[in-house]
């Protein structure tokens, strides 16, 4: 894989076996990058925050401010990728991947809270940047090797990041390691995992993303009205799951360890949502892009919703693993089908769309850990914006609904 990122079309491998081989090593990058700039980069945060409140080195309230830091800067991070459509994404995503290696190891040798802020929120940038950008190279390659439908492979990636840093927190916290060396530790990997793809992303099947990014501002001119309302839906629609899963991907744990203090589940609890997160990806690849996605996202809503309700209604063991089972299983599948409908509204003008719809389920993730932090300081529990979280969700998988029935798609 040494063609330069400018290769010719006339480049494309024409047998059947070298388009599968190289399909595959796009896959696999993409999942990585993604496992790092999202299950590392952004999620390590999660399970080493028990740890950061069992040493003190902050509070629930500030652990709060720092989910919503991050989350803060993935919104502008998405943003600025849809007002500035970079015509070097592979750059970009590069920057991405080393701004997160960076920010990750400087969460374990800098100590104070306002660098902390800082950091989450340029940790959430980055993360942004990598995934707009990689999801576009990697489904851009994928069509042009006429594999599209592995585009799934790729959202794997943020659950195997999740399940690696759940399954060696719990380790971690046994050994008596302080939460810096858990930050570190996850650097370190990041970087090993960065060293191992970086190469990888100087292919390119077809004209590369040039081209494709020079016409992209001419996409919206040209939808009808009856488009640009489905467009807009679609946006937040797709916001709404931000918020609908945060409050639970952000304080599992905690809820977990408050729930059942003393019990060794918990350590358990979030490598099992990693691992639903890479599974539900990977199934999803079984569903065909000509299927209607907007069916497939109103039941992976309702699957999310349901997973949240789970764990307010059976607060143990077994409740908290079925829901984090349902919660895992659509996370990263609600973005490939997402995306497929960006690429179904704008096809090859879709990056701009998949910004804004990343920007818009990064709104969704701010709204989260505030309200619930306020919410478990009024109340003393979670429970009420768990309910808030299911509701909306249920809400999203309505409007995705309504839409199958106001914007029937063509028969093929």
């Amino acid at each position: 894989m040494h063609q330069s990122s400018t290769a010719p079309a006339s480049s494309l491998p024409r047998s059947p076996a070298q388009r599968n081989r190289l399909s595959w090593k796009v896959c696999l990058a993409g999942m990585v990058a993604l496992s790092v700039a999202m299950g590392i980069g952004r999620f390590a945060f999660t399970p080493l925050l028990p740890l950061m409140l069992h040493e003190g080195s902050l509070n629930l309230q500030m652990g709060g401010w720092l989910a919503t830091a991050n989350y803060l800067g993935y919104f502008v991070g998405a943003m600025a990728c849809a007002v500035h459509r970079s015509k070097r994404g592979v750059r970009m995503l590069r920057i991405g991947l080393v701004a997160t290696i960076l920010l990750t190891l400087g969460m374990g040798l800098l100590q104070w809270n306002w660098l902390w802020l800082l950091m989450r929120f340029l940790s959430g940038v980055a993360s942004a940047y990598v995934f707009v950008y990689t999801a576009g190279w990697c489904l851009h390659q994928l069509t042009q090797l006429q594999r599209p439908e592995l585009g799934g492979v790729i959202f794997c990636g943020p659950g195997l990041g999740i399940a690696l840093t759940g399954l060696l927190t719990g380790p971690m916290i046994s050994a008596g390691w302080v939460a810096a060396g858990g930050w570190i530790a996850y650097g370190i990997i990041a970087l090993g995992l960065t060293a191992l793809v970086w190469q990888t992303f100087r292919f390119d099947a077809g004209q590369g993303q040039a081209s494709a990014a020079t016409t992209t501002t001419d996409a919206s001119a040209q939808e009808s009205p009856r488009q640009k309302r489905e467009v807009t839906v679609q946006v937040i629609a797709y916001g709404i799951a931000g918020f609908g899963y945060i409050i639970t991907a952000t304080f599992l744990p905690v809820i977990a360890r408050q729930a059942l203090p003393g019990s060794a589940w918990p350590d358990y609890f979030w490598p099992i949502f990693g691992l639903s997160v890479a599974a539900g990806a990977f199934s999803a690849t079984r569903f065909s892009v000509h299927t209607d996605q907007r069916l497939l996202l109103t039941a992976a809503y309702l699957m999310q919703a349901a997973g949240v309700l789970l764990s307010i209604l059976f607060p143990n063991a077994w409740g908290f693993a079925l829901s984090c089972l349902l919660l895992g299983l659509p996370f990263t599948a609600i973005t490939l089908f997402g995306m497929r409908e960006a690429r179904r509204l704008r096809r090859e003008q879709a990056s701009s769309l998949m910004a804004l719809m990343t920007a818009a389920y990064g709104i969704g993730q701010i709204a989260g850990p505030p309200l619930a932090t306020s919410l478990v300081h009024a109340s003393g529990s979670f429970t009420p914006s768990l309910c808030v979280a299911a509701i909306t969700l249920i809400i999203g998988a309505a409007l995705y609904y309504r839409l199958t029935r106001t914007h029937r798609l063509p028969i093929h």
